[in-house]
């Protein structure tokens, strides 16, 4: 819960907001209906989906979702996992009344332990969830090389091998937006380079 937590509020904050939605939603899929982490993460899906329609200017959209947004996040605590909850149940409540509001101010920063969340800011097992939804929400990146990449960094870990070049370059790639093309560049030449020495030994003994 924490990491998909931390890298959906990272995500969000940075204006992916599909991005947001999808590292939340598989695993609020599995939650049990009407318990107080289910309506967290239920509420900050439609919350940043409300955003994202109030900044389209499809107002209708907009404020149905601040409206069911609000409803699900309402009786959680102002903090309810260190999120400011609270914060985010104001805006919808501004939204759903006046969504053309989002022209004249911007949305708010959600924020876990009384801090912004950034890209930048995560760990590595939050950097596992984000890295493919960031390569899916950006134009020129191809998800299914990161998915490798973070499957290889994985077991590089289990493996013993904190210095993994895999951990440093996902870490990278979700850190440094600057950087971030020529970041993949480098990590996908990895990639394919060790690709190619699996597909050398795949069916030896068969």
């Amino acid at each position: 819960m924490e990491s998909r937590l931390r890298a959906g509020v990272a995500a969000y904050n940075a204006g992916y907001h599909h991005a947001a939605h999808d590292a939340w939603e598989e695993y609020w899929l599995d939650l049990e209906r009407g318990t107080d982490d289910e309506r967290l993460l239920h509420g900050l899906i439609q919350f940043t989906a409300a955003v994202h329609h109030a900044r389209g200017r499809n107002w209708e959209g907009a404020v149905g979702l601040a409206e069911s947004a609000g409803e699900y996040l309402a009786d959680l605590p102002a903090d309810y996992r260190d999120v400011n909850v609270e914060t985010a149940r104001s805006f919808l409540a501004t939204l759903a009344a006046d969504p053309e509001a989002i022209e004249r101010r911007h949305p708010p920063k959600l924020r876990v332990d009384g801090r912004a969340v950034e890209l930048a800011d995560l760990d590595v097992d939050a950097v596992w969830i984000a890295a493919p939804l960031l390569a899916e929400a950006i134009d020129g990146f191809d998800d299914a090389v990161v998915e490798r990449a973070v499957r290889y960094a994985r077991e590089d870990l289990d493996a013993g091998d904190e210095g993994s070049k895999y951990v440093t370059f996902l870490l990278d790639f979700v850190g440094d937006a600057e950087n971030r093309g020529i970041i993949y560049q480098r990590l996908g030449q990895h990639v394919d380079r060790r690709r190619s020495r699996e597909k050398d030994v795949e069916g030896l003994f068969d």
